[in-house]
Parts: C-alpha cells; structure tokens; sequence
C-alpha cells in the first residue's frame, strides 16, 4: 500500500528511456516501494554482449555467433544489501556487465532481431510471475505495451554522462567524462535508429525529465502517479 492505496498483487509498470537517465536507480527503489519483483531488461542485453565478448566473438560481425550465445545463455539475478548481482551461466557477471567495452557494443547486440526475440520472451514471462517493475528501452513500447503505468524517463546527456561516470567510480574503476558522453551519444543515436524495438516514448506514458531533479523527487513523481 502506497499514500493509502492498495497495490494489485499484479501489477507490471514499465520505466524506458536513454542510456544513464537513472532508469535501473528508480526502478530498483519503486520495486522495493511498492514490493514488487525489479526486472533491468538492459542487464539481460548486457550479459549476452559480456559473454559473446568473453569467447572473442567480434558481436558488429558475427551476428550468429551472438544469436547462438543469447539461445544458450542462462541469466540469472539475485537481491542482495543495496542492489542486485546478476549471473551469467553460473559466474557473477554483476561488474563486468558494466565495463566500458560493454558499453561499447551492447547497443549492437540488442539490435539484432533473435537476441530481441530472445530477451523479449524471457521478460515476459517474468512479468507473469506477479508484481514487477521493469525497466529498458522498448519495455513499454513492445515487451508490456499493456502495462499498468508506463514512465519515460530522460535527462539532459551532461548530466547522464556525469552520472556514469559517478558509477564507474563508485565500481573502483576510471573512464574520462568525454569518454563517457561519447558512448552515450553514440548509444542514443543507435538505439533510436535500429529497426528493431527502436527506443520511443511509448503510447502512454508519464515523461520525467530528470536533469534538474533528484532521485527522491523523481520517486515521488512516480508513487504520486501511481497513486492517482
């Protein structure tokens, strides 16, 4: 129960939007609002991209080398104090889904048609399994286009650069804010051309442009939304 309304023991709400405009943040922190199962949609992309690029498949290639690793891959993810580790085949992939070289091609990945098809069919049966806060790129718009409440959530790309980097830091590791904004640009500019499941603002849904506000004032957008 949320501002004394009662949350469905069904529910799926989607939250899509660019690349580091704090999707997989207020996700994790609604799911837990509200009770709900958290789903990053752009993990599962960023594990198939981790492990084809862990057996040296060139993935802007070789295309059915990437297909094969997405059919056989087994994805798992698990709570854990402040967030959620997420497993490869067995191996706690939770860091290196994160590294720059990742980063760097998982835009391809995502754009090839059986990967989608893949992923797609796994989230949705997730999303079967009850009360669940998804989070992506095409999450509203072509995985849950009936979702409960749909978000799209953006913000400027200096500030999203800005935060990716605060991320790599608070990982241990070092990347140049240049280095940063680049990938997200390309990475706006690949994920809203691709001809499959382009990123869009789906029919529908509430638009947050974060740029200028914090994560508890977009929280509490959110809950208020859902509270209407």
């Amino acid at each position: 129960m949320i501002n004394n309304i009662q949350i469905p023991d069904r529910l799926v709400v989607t939250i899509d939007g660019p690349a580091g405009a704090g999707k997989s943040t207020l996700a994790k922190l609604l799911a837990k609002k509200i009770d709900a199962l958290f789903l990053d949609t752009g993990a599962m992309y960023r594990c198939v991209t981790a492990k084809a690029l862990a057996v040296g498949i060139d993935v802007k290639k070789d295309e059915s080398a990437v297909v094969k690793i997405a059919e056989a891959i087994d994805i798992g993810f698990e709570a854990v104090e402040g967030g959620q580790s997420v497993f490869v085949d067995g191996a706690d992939y939770t860091k290196v889904i994160r590294e720059p070289r990742v980063n760097d091609n998982v835009s391809h990945v995502a754009a090839i048609r059986e990967v989608r098809e893949k992923m797609t069919r796994l989230q949705r049966e997730i999303g079967l399994e009850g009360r669940v806060v998804v989070e992506g790129r095409d999450t509203g718009s072509v995985v849950f286009p009936g979702a409960d409440y749909k978000f799209f959530l953006t913000a400027n790309a200096d500030v999203r650069a800005g935060r990716r980097v605060l991320e790599y830091e608070a990982g241990g590791g070092k990347v140049g804010l240049k280095e940063v904004s680049d990938n997200i640009m390309e990475r706006d500019r690949l994920d809203s051309s691709r001809k499959v499941a382009p990123l869009v603002k789906p029919d529908g849904a509430f638009e947050i442009d974060a740029s200028n506000l914090t994560i508890d004032e977009v929280l509490t957008k959110m809950v208020n939304k859902l509270s209407c």
